[in-house]
């Protein structure tokens, strides 16, 4: 399906990694009607703020990519906000798309949907078939309601709003915060710090074993908008009215010892790896059936150490010094 150029598209939490990598795919296709909004214009948590922005204007497709995200310890330490906070931010945004008729939503969801057990590789059948994670699960619950909001106002309204659950992300723009951020971040400041003091042992998190997969960030937004530009009949024939998401990954993953050992490569640092055992490890696994994307059209194009190579040059670069804000 040929891109409609002319299209106005506002794209929410533009200054976040996914919005971001969204906002550069959407301008590289030549779309020029990007409309964005941060927090200091527009408050995603308050419905009469967000019904006010969504009535000024005439949107017709809306990339929801505005969440409170964070890794293992933030997602213990806040479950509250956590839950919250991404509740908020979609039901009003996706209420206010039907509200003010715009007529194509895509929601950007996270592979914590699925239970903690579930069979690997995870298909998008796997929803709501078991237990979640319990280090993760308010965040989980508030991405299944954005499923959910989703599928119910497509079911009542006719509307077309889709959703896509990436995988573990990594990329530009990501977020470096020593206790908040997530696997690979985390891990390459760390080991990017230990190289720059001269230490010589890094200490990681957990046994080391789980397994994770890694997409970058640029290969999400490439999907998205794959995604959102399919005819509404042939999407429909590879997803369900009520399991419509679609699993975006690379379907493959790595252990987080691989991931640390690759890193160290990256980065050059000459010290050893350490594991404490007594930290959580989280899901033992989290490996996405990506069959039905690829039905759809797509596959992932960025390798991992490509991708990480990339990351840490356009984050620390040269000079060694964290250019993030």
């Amino acid at each position: 399906m040929p891109h409609q150029l002319d299209q106005t598209i506002f794209v929410a939490g533009h200054r976040g990694m996914v919005g971001s990598a969204i906002v550069r795919h959407l301008e590289g296709l030549g779309h020029r009607h990007i409309l964005t909004a941060g927090r200091d214009s527009l408050d995603l948590a308050d419905q009469q703020d967000v019904s006010t922005f969504f009535a000024g204007r005439r949107i017709d497709q809306v990339y929801l990519a505005a969440a409170k995200v964070g890794g293992i310890y933030a997602n213990n330490t806040y479950p509250a906000e956590f839950i919250h906070q991404n509740l908020m931010i979609e039901a009003n945004i996706i209420h206010a798309a039907h509200a003010h008729g715009v007529p194509k939503l895509m929601f950007l969801g996270s592979s914590c949907i699925y239970p903690k057990l579930a069979e690997q590789p995870m298909r998008e059948e796997a929803l709501l078939t078991g237990p979640l994670e319990p280090t993760n699960e308010p965040y989980a619950i508030a991405k299944i309601a954005g499923i959910k909001l989703c599928e119910s106002y497509n079911r009542q309204y006719g509307r077309d709003y889709r959703s896509a659950m990436p995988t573990n992300l990594y990329g530009p723009g990501d977020n470096f915060h020593p206790e908040n951020s997530h696997v690979i971040p985390a891990l390459m400041r760390r080991i990017h710090e230990a190289k720059v003091a001269g230490a010589p042992e890094v200490v990681i998190w957990g046994s080391g074993t789980p397994k994770r997969e890694f997409l970058h960030v640029d290969d999400l937004a490439a999907a998205a908008v794959h995604l959102m530009c399919i005819p509404a009949q042939d999407y429909a024939t590879e997803t369900e009215p009520m399991r419509s998401h679609v699993n975006v990954g690379t379907g493959v993953d790595v252990t987080i010892r691989e991931l640390a050992e690759t890193l160290v490569r990256v980065i050059g640092y000459p010290g050893r790896l350490a594991f404490d055992a007594d930290k959580p490890d989280g899901t033992p696994r989290k490996l996405l059936d990506v069959s039905r994307a690829g039905r759809l059209g797509w596959r992932a194009t960025i390798p991992l150490f490509d991708g990480l190579v990339e990351t840490y040059r356009s984050t620390f670069g040269a000079a060694g010094a964290l250019r993030v804000g």
